[in-house]
């Protein structure tokens, strides 16, 4: 029996999809066989969250689907991916490995030591350019890194205005020696990584609210596009309406892709003028996030300004941080997006804005367990904008909220929840609730008298 010609490995990480995948498709234009795979928790990196094992399961299950249609068969690894690729290489005879590299100095150090090794056995590796609008190098005119959002965007809008994000690609045509597919072998390996979980199930209804894969994310789009653009820049920042895309987790996970959202929300300016430009600054907002993760990598861990090093944040508080992770803080608002988490794995980003408040300036916790608990909870916790977003609020950030911004919950609901609608769906019992555990003016000069001190 003659040895088959080399195979190609296709290495799926945050790119769970097959439709404008550059990767992909170089791997069925260059070789008759391709075999996909997908390492779990590799070792160097953060540990993905159980929300984000919860979406990542339905993920797999659907891509596995699509690409059986390819005549790609989808393995599983856990473990060194180094060692796995290289083990699966020689299982199948494969001389390349297609990639989508992804923005991140630890990411980035991985991708050049399997570059390294894999190419010391002989085997070619390829990354194609991380999801993203516009290169992360830009610079300001004197040469530094941009630290304010709005020159950023509009440095980036000017980079887009001369150069469109890339076509989007089609679904590439089968493998021209299309493997095998035992989806039973499959769906045994998926339940083998013990993504979801069991005892309890605490996502037993998150079925209802999301559809993981690359099939529930372009429906999604399409969804936003006819029903909810129009009222986007008036209603985004009410949690009783329903109008935000919803498109964050499929984004973190590469289902779809930034190039095929601007190109969509683009096409669909053209026949209704005036909607969009909100929308596509929150991309914006998504590009500055990973754009601040490429230039500082510890984004997670340490303060992004230097004089937040030395603030004064006290002692962790175990039972103030229980409280606030449970929603049971007697503060409707609040405790309604902690069980809104809880319960579906997402929140209203302007209620995160307040949660967020809540916990670093009222309660003074220190903005990492915020952050650790949201990287644990949320379903579209990313590398990048969940420290972001937490360090913005906190005022250790880029283009932080000034330190004496201190969201005021009584207020925000009034404003944006006038009829208490999200407050009821999510906190049923009004009438049975406990005091606040905090006074919401005594802390709060608390907190700008520690703000005043971080120096």
């Amino acid at each position: 029996m003659s040895t088959p010609s080399p195979a190609a490995l296709i290495w799926f990480r945050r790119d769970l999809r097959v439709g404008d995948h550059p990767a992909l498709t170089a791997a069925l234009e260059s070789h008759e066989r391709v075999i996909a795979v997908f390492v779990l928790d590799e070792p160097s990196l953060r540990p993905i969250g159980g929300a984000s094992r919860w979406w990542v399961h339905g993920a797999l299950d659907s891509l596995a689907e699509d690409l059986a249609e390819l005549g790609i068969p989808l393995e599983l690894r856990t473990g060194d991916p180094v060692d796995a690729l290289h083990t699966l290489a020689a299982e199948q005879n494969a001389n390349r490995v297609y990639a989508t590299a992804r923005p991140g100095a630890a990411e980035a150090e991985l991708d050049a030591r399997v570059h390294t090794e894999l190419g010391s056995h002989g085997i070619e590796v390829h990354f194609a350019a991380p999801d993203l609008l516009v290169d992360p190098g830009l610079r300001t005119g004197e040469g530094r890194p941009y630290t304010v959002f709005t020159p950023f965007w509009k440095r980036a809008l000017d980079e887009l205005a001369r150069r469109p994000p890339r076509a989007v690609l089609p679904v590439p045509q089968p493998a021209r020696t299309p493997t095998a597919v035992n989806s039973a072998a499959f769906a045994a390996a998926l339940d083998h990584l013990e993504l979801r979980p069991t005892s309890p199930n605490w996502a037993e209804n998150w079925d209802t609210y999301w559809s993981p894969g690359e099939a529930g994310a372009h429906e999604r789009l399409a969804d936003f596009l006819d029903e909810d653009l129009g009222d986007y820049p008036d209603l985004r920042d009410r949690p009783d309406r329903s109008v935000t895309s919803r498109l964050s987790p499929h984004l973190v996970w590469g289902e779809i892709t930034v190039s095929t959202i601007w190109h969509a929300v683009d096409e669909h300016r053209r026949t209704h003028p005036g909607q969009g430009a909100s929308f596509l600054s929150e991309l914006g907002w998504r590009e500055f996030a990973h754009y601040q993760l490429f230039h500082f990598p510890k984004l997670a861990t340490d303060p992004w300004r230097p004089s937040f090093a030395n603030f004064p944040w006290p002692e962790a508080d175990p039972e103030l941080l229980r409280a606030w992770q449970t929603g049971t803080t007697g503060i409707d608002l609040v405790d309604a997006g902690m069980n809104e988490l809880w319960q579906t794995g997402t929140m209203h980003n302007r209620v995160r804005m307040v949660v967020a408040s809540l916990l670093t300036k009222n309660l003074l916790q220190h903005w990492r367990a915020g952050e650790e608990w949201f990287w644990d909870t949320l379903v579209d916790a990313d590398p990048a904008a969940n420290p972001f977003n937490w360090q913005w609020v906190a005022g250790s950030g880029a283009d932080a909220a000034p330190y004496f911004r201190i969201f005021n919950p009584e207020l925000q609901a009034k404003k944006f929840d006038p009829n208490r609608e999200y407050i009821r769906r999510w906190v049923p019992d009004t009438g049975l609730r406990t005091a606040p555990i905090v006074d919401l003016k005594a802390s709060r000069e608390a907190a700008l008298e520690a703000y005043r001190k971080r120096e």
